[in-house]
């Protein structure tokens, strides 16, 4: 439960790698979004309405404000007026076509909506998956979740370092890229002078 006289961040998910990169997002970001507020997040499992590993841009952003949708409509029917932003966060692989050769990529994708129907994106950056990992996700339909604990010999990797941390050598974690989402996603609600104070504004 949120602690009376905070500012709530909803988050659609309750895996810990995703509610501590808020955390960890909101104690460099939070001084610019509100310096006076102390801020709580919460977190609540809703769906994603996309596969168990989207496969594009557009499935990882609609997953994401999807998630981000749901939390927002969940606090509307719980009246909870105190839950202030929703977020919703998403990971996944970009498949792109060069010339004669197929690049996966993973990202993880954050999607922020404010009380005020506000939203705005941010992404982890990308890095670049060996082919035989690709191919398991790709090609045969394994999730990836299952796929990294395969490709690696271990098990449980999406609720520790995530393939993020197999791939990098634990040099940025799942944890880390969901983090970097985040603080990219809530940009123009903490640099609004920048962004402007509309909601068009805030959604490009």
């Amino acid at each position: 439960m949120a602690r009376p006289g905070k500012i709530v961040v909803a988050v659609g998910s309750t895996r810990r790698p995703k509610l501590n990169a808020v955390w960890e997002a909101l104690t460099v970001l939070g001084p610019s979004l509100d310096p006076d507020a102390q801020f709580d997040v919460v977190g609540v499992e809703v769906g994603s309405g996309v596969r168990h590993t989207p496969l594009s841009r557009d499935e990882l952003m609609a997953g994401a404000r999807r998630r981000a949708e749901a939390v927002a409509r969940l606090a509307r029917a719980r009246q909870e007026s105190s839950w202030r932003y929703f977020v919703g966060l998403e990971g996944g692989l970009d498949v792109v076509q060069e010339p004669g050769r197929r690049l996966v990529f993973l990202e993880n994708w954050a999607c922020v909506l404010d009380a005020s129907a506000r939203s705005a994106y941010g992404q982890s950056g990308a890095i670049l998956l060996p082919e035989g990992l690709a191919a398991r996700v790709v090609d045969d339909g394994v999730e990836l979740a299952e796929a990294i604990d395969a490709f690696a010999g271990q098990q449980g990797i999406r609720d520790a370092q995530g393939a993020w941390g197999v791939l990098t050598r634990n040099l940025m974690t799942r944890q880390d890229a969901f983090r970097i989402a985040v603080i990219n996603a809530f940009a123009p609600f903490y640099n609004a002078a920048l962004y402007g104070t509309g909601s068009e504004a805030a959604s490009e």
